[in-house]
């Protein structure tokens, strides 16, 4: 174990903390239930933002930026959307501070805002009392808008990056003249997520459609990506829904269509948060800290030069600079660290903790043989490697890491997906193996909600790749078409 993280089988909750803190990604804020990005975590936020904003450009999407504050009243628009969100609101009531007299600061009560302002915990309401006025024709259509930003849903429990107060995410909001394209929307941007937890997260995930129960408020349908983490539990990863035309009935959005009719706008929106940096961590990391997979990580390769002189340091220089430069034209991310004010077992250390997914340690004698020690952090393994032809071998070497790292996560995850067929069989591995379990349900909410209540487990997913098979409801004995995926989740 690494500058004192605890076990992953000891306490997995407090092993998580420990490498969200010592390995400088996040701290908590004087602000309760609000976080600090750190450097070192944010620069992992913006090498996941600028290959999602990619995805998202090259499916035709365009960015454009809302209102942080939200009138109250928007919410009263959209009935079930109001419910799913109206005990995490933050309202600001007031616009003004004043000077009590005696040195302290108060609300000036009489600065009360005519309506409320709601801080956004999502922006459906915003955006399409914005779009009533962008839409009059099918020629205005679609729309295909994405947003990064800021959100707010007010958390009693919190954890650094899985759940905080305030977040940071992206979310798409578009607009479609025929349910058809944006229910296909809806699948595309699920695709895109997915793409990119398996292909860039190295974290395999299961494609589904959310219960009725787990949908979000004001869609017809969620789609979701659920990953699996090492101690059992599921992650939300991502959402994607049709929201038909609720909130264009809401904010009374129509177009006339090509037939000269006039109709409501179809919808779809979807969203990522920086929530992915937790499921990184829980899906790859170790009891030394932090395991990143290459394509993620703000440092691929670093360069430690160990001498006993300045010669000997000034050869290894003129050896790394050669290097570095090539393998930025390789686009690979190198450091160099000649710091002089910590030892090389110090540096080896930290890089460690911090995921870096390769280390290069260069002595004098390394120079004088024409060689290197390259560690490799995703296995520990380390190997001395000639220095011809070493910026080749790195490349090479961070796509095995990169695909390692997935392997390792699938081959996990594929042995924690369980079929059950009775519910006391349920309930034992839910306490001991835990993962996704496999099983009939009879379609019905109160069963969803019965069995959540008695083991604090939630149907993840009904798996779009699903096969259909008779069976019997493991809770109700109803009869059942098909098996879902339950698990304890984050």
């Amino acid at each position: 174990m690494s500058k004192g993280i605890t076990s992953r089988n000891e306490d997995y909750s407090q092993w998580y903390n420990d490498i969200v803190i010592k390995a400088d990604l996040a701290e908590h804020s004087s602000v309760k239930g609000c976080m600090v990005i750190k450097p070192y975590g944010y620069s992992i936020w913006e090498k996941m933002q600028a290959v999602l904003d990619q995805k998202f450009k090259d499916t035709g999407h365009s960015n454009a930026y809302f209102p942080l504050f939200i009138p109250k009243s928007f919410f009263s628009k959209e009935a079930s959307h109001v419910e799913g969100f109206a005990t995490e609101c933050a309202v600001v009531t007031h616009y003004r501070l004043k000077n009590d007299g005696n040195g302290n600061i108060i609300v000036d009560e009489t600065a009360k805002l005519e309506e409320e302002l709601i801080v956004r915990p999502t922006s459906e309401t915003i955006i399409w009392n914005t779009y009533k006025g962008w839409i009059q024709s099918y020629r205005d259509l679609p729309i295909l808008v994405n947003q990064w930003a800021n959100v707010v849903r007010w958390e009693m429990r919190t954890r650094l990056f899985l759940r905080t107060t305030e977040f940071l995410w992206q979310e798409g909001h578009t607009a479609h003249a025929t349910s058809e394209e944006a229910v296909a929307e809806t699948k595309q941007m699920l695709d895109v997520y997915a793409d990119f937890a398996e292909n860039w997260m190295a974290v395999p995930v299961v494609k589904g459609v959310k219960t009725p129960n787990e949908r979000f408020a004001g869609a017809l349908d969620t789609y979701c990506i659920e990953a699996l983490m090492q101690d059992g539990k599921a992650l939300q990863a991502g959402t994607s829904h049709f929201l038909g035309q609720n909130f264009a009935k809401a904010f009374d959005v129509k177009f006339t269509n090509k037939e000269g009719k006039i109709e409501h706008v179809w919808a779809s929106s979807w969203g990522v948060s920086t929530r992915l940096i937790g499921a990184l961590i829980m899906a790859h990391s170790d009891d030394a800290g932090l395991v990143l997979p290459p394509k993620l990580a703000p440092i691929q390769v670093v360069i430690v030069p160990i001498y006993k002189t300045e010669e000997e340091l000034k050869n290894i220089s003129g050896f790394a600079d050669e290097l570095i430069a090539k393998l930025k034209r390789m686009g690979v991310s190198v450091k160099y660290d000649d710091r002089d004010t910590q030892r090389p077992g110090f540096k080896f250390a930290e890089y460690e903790l911090k995921g870096v997914p390769i280390r290069i340690a260069v002595g004098g004698r390394d120079m004088e043989n024409g060689t290197v020690e390259v560690a490799r952090r995703d296995t520990r393994e380390k190997q001395t490697v000639t220095q011809d032809g070493l910026e080749i071998y790195l490349v090479q070497l961070l796509e095995q890491i990169q695909e390692n790292i997935y392997n390792k996560a699938a081959t996990f995850r594929n042995e924690h997906i369980t079929e059950v067929n009775s519910y006391d069989e349920f309930k034992e591995l839910l306490d001991t193996k835990a993962g996704f379990i496999a099983a009939h349900w009879d379609g019905t909410p109160e069963t969803e909600q019965k069995i959540k209540e008695e083991t604090k487990a939630t149907i993840r997913c009904v798996p779009l790749d699903n096969k259909l098979e008779d069976g019997i409801c493991i809770y109700s004995g109803k009869p059942s078409k098909q098996r879902v995926l339950f698990a304890r989740a984050y």
